[in-house]
């Protein structure tokens, strides 16, 4: 029963993961949800969501998610698109 939930929670914490990269814009927030974003990446590899998938549903490299998983920081943020 715990590998059941572990799973459950590592992949509700997988989209939490996505959700919090996707709506980073501005450069001031984009420290703070970044944190957020690498917690909860984090905590998900560690119940154990393979980092394949990680990337994929993040739409990052896995040498990205490697790096984070590592604690290495990235260099700058994404850049944001205006929408037209």
């Amino acid at each position: 029963m715990r590998r059941r939930w572990d799973d459950a929670v590592g992949w509700l914490l997988l989209r939490l993961a996505a959700v919090l990269h996707r709506r980073v814009a501005s450069r001031s927030a984009w420290g703070r949800w970044q944190d957020r974003r690498d917690w909860a990446i984090r905590t998900a590899e560690r119940k154990g969501v393979p980092v394949e998938a990680l990337a994929k549903r993040m739409r990052l490299t896995p040498g990205r998610i490697r790096q984070v998983l590592s604690g290495k920081r990235l260099d700058e943020p994404p850049a944001v698109e205006d929408a037209a």
